[in-house]
């Protein structure tokens, strides 16, 4: 697909010069024979496929499942193919429909949670409640998809800093995801989260405080699965990564220990890449 089917989440600049859509299967098809070609010249076919654009499971079946037969043909041994998913992609297909895709290899999800509040996800515009989460998660896990979500520090500001940390973690104890990571959220100029911002509508967390928010997210998440756990976009202040089941503790404790060496007044610095 090209963009976003939802595009209207008010921290995102990904995908707001694109008019969202589904390339047509020639298309798909060419991309796919010049990505075989270069490959086999090199003498040494991938492992894995990721499908773009911003949510691609948003694509009818009537495209994806003979792309994903395609990509099979051409690369039988792969390992898995993956895809960016919203709660609405997962509710809008059926369980049927989901096991196909995970029969043709296309077997890992990424969603963008943000938060598990309600309030937080109105204000963004996410489009989905957390019961959609929720739904759309267990239904595709239940499924045979590898599931994993993403959560983003400070999303809330300071106003609801302590909801994104109780509703963040009982949403993931509620899923229980395969794959949990957070990333820490940057007002991009010219989006609708930054104009708020700029109009005092939302306090941005200072370096201690999103240090706080993931300390407690974590502390309060009780895995009922191996969930792995990582922090490592280059938008959080440390790296950071573990199995839950076994490292939240000592997760846990680090993330504190950073905290208490962190200045009050600090606010984290803006990543290059931004």
């Amino acid at each position: 697909t090209i963009g976003c089917s939802n595009n209207m989440c008010t921290y995102c600049d990904m995908y707001r010069s694109k008019k969202y859509r589904e390339r047509s299967f020639l298309e798909i098809k060419n991309d796919l024979l010049k990505s075989f070609e270069y490959f086999s010249t090199m003498g040494q076919l991938p492992k894995r496929i990721f499908l773009c654009d911003g949510d691609a499971l948003a694509a009818s079946m009537d495209l994806l499942v003979p792309t994903l037969e395609l990509i099979n043909k051409l690369f039988p041994d792969l390992e898995r193919i993956g895809i960016y998913a919203t709660a609405q992609n997962m509710l809008d297909k059926t369980e049927e429909e989901l096991q196909r895709l995970v029969s043709l290899k296309l077997n890992m999800a990424y969603l963008g949670l943000e938060s598990g509040s309600d309030t937080i996800l109105k204000m963004i515009v996410k489009k989905n409640t957390r019961a959609d989460m929720i739904m759309g998660s267990k239904k595709l896990i239940q499924s045979g998809f590898k599931l994993s979500v993403i959560a983003m520090l400070g999303i809330g500001g300071e106003r609801y800093s302590s909801e994104h940390i109780i509703d963040t973690a009982s949403i993931i104890n509620e899923i229980s995801p395969h794959y949990f990571s957070f990333l820490t959220t940057m007002a991009i100029p010219g989006t609708p989260y930054h104009k708020m911002l700029e109009r005092g509508l939302i306090k941005p967390l200072t370096s201690k405080k999103l240090l706080i928010e993931m300390r407690d997210i974590l502390d309060q998440i009780n895995p009922s699965r191996d969930i792995l756990f990582r922090a490592n976009h280059v938008s959080n202040q440390y790296p950071l990564g573990g199995t839950l089941s076994k490292d939240r503790k000592t997760l846990v404790k680090t993330v504190h220990k950073w905290m208490m060496s962190t200045p009050d007044g600090d606010f984290p610095p803006i990543p290059h890449s931004f």
